[in-house]
C-alpha cells in the first residue's frame, strides 16, 4: 500500500541551524524510496530543494535567505527569538509562539485540502500543527522526538509554555518517535507518557546528508604542516552542548601538548561566555573560533580535525559525531548522548569528567595507531547506520497505525 503522508517541519537544508533539518531531509528521502508519498509542509516558503516530496508551505510569501540568515531555529529560546538572535538574525515576525500558533492554525486548512493517511509532526515547533490537523481530520497522528526542553535547558529554567506544548503533543499523538532510549527515559519520566507508546528510532547518515571531502584545506595545511594537531568541538554554544567542559578539558591537555589547536565551531547564547573563558584560563592563543559554518567549511573542519569531541551535557542524538565519522575523524563522545547508544569506536565520557576527557585527548593525539584504527573503523561503522535503516522502523510504524 502506497501511504501518503502529511509531515509538519520548522526546517530543512539549506535551512537549517542542526540536526533537526538534517534528519527530515535523511527520512523523508528514505521513506520515499521506500514507496511512501510525503507532502512536507514548512511555515514559510523557502528555497528548497527536494523532488522525492510535495513541498507545501503554510503561506504563499515568498522568502529566500541564506542559510546562515534563517532564523527557523527550534534551538534558540523565546526571548532571544524575539532579539534576533538566530544565525545571523531573525527574518521573521519577533514573536516565537505567535509564530508557532499561526503555523498551528495553516495546519488544520492545509489538512482539509490535502489527501493523506497520516500526520507526522517533528519537534514542538509542529507539534500544534500535527495537533490541528488531527482535530480536523481525525487521522492518526506521529510526533517525532529529537529534542527536548530538558535538553536545550541543561535541565534548568524549563521554559512552561515549551514544556505545555511538549507535552500536549505527545499525549494527543497515536505514536511518539524518540531518537534514543536516553531521549525515550526523558519522556516517559518527564512528560507522562505510557512507555509502549513511545518507539526507538535512531539516527542515519548516508550519502543524502553525509558530508562530503572533495574540496581543499588550504587554510589549514600550513597548520597542519607546522605539526599542530587540530582537536574540535562543532555544535551550537550553548549549555547542552557542554563547550565550557571542552575548553576546561582543553586547559588540561596544553599543560602537557604544546602543539595542539582547539577548534569551537558554530554559535550561540555561550559564545561570547567561552571566548571569556578560553581568556581566564589562559588558553585563549591555543583556541579557534571560527563561528557557525556551513557547506564545504564546515566539511573541511572536520576532515582536517585528528580528534573531535563532543561533551554534550544533554544529546538526544548527536548526528555531528557521525558526520565526523564518516569524513575520518576519531570521537569522544559524551555518555549523556544517544549516539553513544549505537557506536562501538568512539571513546565515550561523562561530560562532567574533565580530567578523564583530558587523558583521553592526550591518548589519541600521542597514538598514531589508536588514530588511524578509530579513524578507519569508525569511517566503515558510519557507513552502516543509514537513514535507510531508520526508515523501514518509521515505514512499519506507519503501517501499523493506518
Amino acid at each position: 500500500m502506497r501511504t501518503r503522508v502529511l509531515m509538519f517541519g520548522w526546517e530543512f537544508p539549506p535551512f537549517n541551524s542542526g540536526g533537526l533539518g538534517v534528519a527530515c531531509l535523511g527520512l523523508t528521502k528514505a521513506l520515499s524510496v521506500l514507496g511512501s508519498e510525503i507532502l512536507f509542509v514548512m511555515p514559510k516558503r523557502l528555497d528548497i530543494r527536494a523532488p522525492w516530496t510535495q513541498l507545501i508551505f503554510a503561506d504563499e510569501a515568498d522568502i529566500t535567505v541564506h542559510t546562515y540568515n534563517s532564523a527557523l531555529t527550534p534551538y534558540i529560546t523565546s526571548k532571544s527569538y524575539s532579539r534576533g538572535e538566530g544565525e545571523g538574525g531573525s527574518i521573521y515576525a519577533g514573536d516565537l509562539f505567535g509564530e508557532v500558533e499561526r503555523y498551528a492554525r495553516f495546519g488544520a486548512r492545509i489538512a482539509s485540502k490535502e489527501r493523506f493517511d497520516i500526520i507526522y509532526a517533528h519537534d514542538w515547533l509542529s507539534f500544534g500543527a500535527g495537533m490541528a490537523a488531527k482535530r480536523a481530520t481525525g487521522k492518526p497522528l506521529i510526533v517525532h522526538v529529537h529534542a527536548t526542553e530538558f535538553d536545550r535547558s541543561g535541565g534548568l529554567n524549563v521554559n512552561q509554555h515549551v514544556y505545555d506544548i511538549e507535552r500536549a503533543g505527545m499525549q494527543r499523538a497515536d505514536c511518539v518517535i524518540a531518537v534514543s532510549e536516553f531521549t525515550k527515559r526523558i519522556i516517559v519520566e518527564r512528560y507522562g507518557v505510557p512507555a509502549d507508546k513511545v518507539k526507538v528510532v535512531y539516527n542515519g547518515i548516508d550519502e543524502t546528508t553525509a558530508p562530503t571531502h572533495e574540496y581543499e584545506l588550504s587554510r589549514l595545511r600550513a597548520l597542519k604542516r607546522s605539526g599542530y594537531k587540530l582537536v574540535l568541538f562543532l555544535g551550537r554554544i550553548t549549555l547542552q552542548k557542554g563547550p565550557d567542559y571542552f575548553l576546561q578539558a582543553a586547559a588540561r591537555v596544553l599543560k602537557y601538548e604544546k602543539n595542539v589547536l582547539f577548534v569551537v565551531s558554530g554559535s550561540g547564547d555561550m559564545e561570547a561566555q567561552m571566548m571569556q573563558l578560553a581568556g581566564s584560563l589562559g588558553i585563549a592563543h591555543a583556541v579557534f573560533f571560527t563561528g557557525f559554518l556551513h557547506g564545504k567549511e564546515r566539511d573541511e573542519i572536520y576532515s582536517a580535525a585528528d580528534l573531535f569531541v563532543m561533551p554534550s551535557v544533554s544529546e538526544p542524538f548527536g548526528i555531528a559525531a557521525l558526520e565526523a565519522m564518516r569524513l575520518g575523524a576519531p570521537i569522544i563522545i559524551s555518555k549523556q548522548s544517544g549516539v553513544a547508544e549505537v557506536v562501538r569506536n568512539a571513546l565515550k565520557v561523562d561530560f562532567w569528567d574533565v580530567e578523564k576527557m583530558a587523558d583521553m585527548i592526550l591518548g589519541v593525539l600521542r597514538s598514531p595507531a589508536l588514530r588511524y584504527s578509530m579513524a578507519e573503523h569508525g569511517k566503515r561503522e558510519a557507513e552502516n547506520l543509514t537513514w535507510e535503516e531508520a526508515a523501514r522502523k518509521v515505514d512499519g510504524i506507519i503501517h501499523q497505525l493506518v
